[in-house]
């Protein structure tokens, strides 16, 4: 299959009628990152390897891709377009920007979780980036380019790696090829292994901030900045673009309009518009609404315990009690097919006897 031909089918984390990140033209936030970027690529002194670290969907792949055209386009880091260069914009009718876009760069290799045909379930993706994923780079460096070109690897992203996959990734890293960059994408670095974050540059990433998500869903032609839709979609997204574009739709606001009525009334609980929130939660299909609830209970839970401070100490131990039965039951509910409506509705009894005296 042409992976170019449907997306949604073979790319990871791909959302329907958004551009992948490797063809957007913008950047939203990330000012300072992009400069450390260009900065340390005029310098002649770039380091081989970084990680590009903040939390998912906030644009470390956008600006991944963003350097790497750049770099592919202005090999020489001497070069006047480069010293002169302002930031990393490439233009979008520029060779190198249509072969990036169109994921065929010969100078580029991306490596993420791999689309699998022979796969049983519905989702053919992957769950790991795999070992295999990570041997591609040798061919890829292994391959001669034309001379003073760059050899640029992706991670996208990780965490993603198992095992296997870091070891044969921390092995590349020890011993990089001539001309050679790696852009490492993690949502959590801390997670990595030690002796992959020692060879890499740590380039942290923040959160967006609520403007420039509204931006970002208006440039995206998702929703208006002024739409009830779009404001609610940002508040919720905590400063992930990509949360806010999967937020933004009328049965995932109603969700989070409906959990917000119903535990405004704790302790006492609407037994009908608690099944109906699960119900809503639980239906076939609904994985952004499950991902949600899940992130609702947490973001209610830790307000609980922000406004118990100074109360008794079995209170906030009760609080904490419930996020890690909560947390549990959904890891068990997706690990084994579980019943998600019963988890939901547990979680809302066991948040209504958190907010009792």
């Amino acid at each position: 299959m042409n992976e170019l031909a449907d997306p949604l089918v073979t790319e990871a984390d791909a959302l329907e009628d958004i551009p992948l990140p490797r063809a957007r033209e913008t950047l939203l936030g990330h000012a300072e990152a992009e400069q450390a970027l260009l900065a340390a690529y005029r310098s002649q002194r770039m380091h081989h390897a970084w990680i590009l670290a903040g939390p998912k969907g906030i644009g470390k792949a956008t600006l991944a891709f963003r350097f790497a055209r750049f770099a592919l386009a202005h090999p020489d880091p001497a070069a006047p377009d480069v010293l002169n260069a302002t930031d990393l914009t490439l233009a979008p009718d520029h060779p190198d920007f249509r072969k990036v876009a169109g994921g065929a760069h010969p100078g580029l290799l991306h490596l993420r979780r791999p689309y699998d045909p022979k796969r049983k379930s519905k989702d053919k993706i992957k769950q790991d980036l795999t070992v295999d994923e990570i041997r591609r780079t040798v061919p890829f460096f292994g391959s001669t380019g034309s001379e003073g070109s760059w050899r640029i690897c992706i991670v996208d992203a990780a965490d993603d790696m198992n095992t296997n996959a870091a070891n044969a990734l921390l092995k590349v890293l020890e011993e990089p090829p001539r001309r050679s960059l790696f852009l490492v994408l993690s949502h959590a670095p801390g997670r990595l292994l030690p002796t992959i974050r020692s060879r890499c540059r740590l380039l942290p990433m923040r959160e967006l901030v609520h403007e420039e998500v509204l931006a970002g869903l208006a440039g995206l032609g998702v929703a208006e900045p002024s739409s009830r839709t779009a404001q609610r979609a940002a508040d919720l997204a905590h400063g992930s673009l990509r949360k806010a574009i999967t937020l933004a739709d009328g049965d995932t606001i109603a969700l989070a309009d409906s959990f917000a009525g119903l535990v405004s009334h704790l302790p006492q609980l609407d037994t009908a518009a608690a099944h109906a929130l699960a119900d809503q939660v639980s239906k076939h299909g609904a994985d952004d609404a499950w991902s949600l609830f899940h992130d609702l209970v947490g973001e209610h839970l830790h307000t609980l315990i922000a406004g118990h401070r100074g109360q008794p100490l079995p209170r906030l131990v009760r609080v904490s009690e419930v996020w890690e039965k909560t947390t549990r039951a959904a890891r068990e509910a997706d690990a084994f097919n579980l019943d998600r409506k019963q988890v939901v509705l547990n979680a809302l009894r066991d948040l209504a006897d958190a907010a009792r005296p």
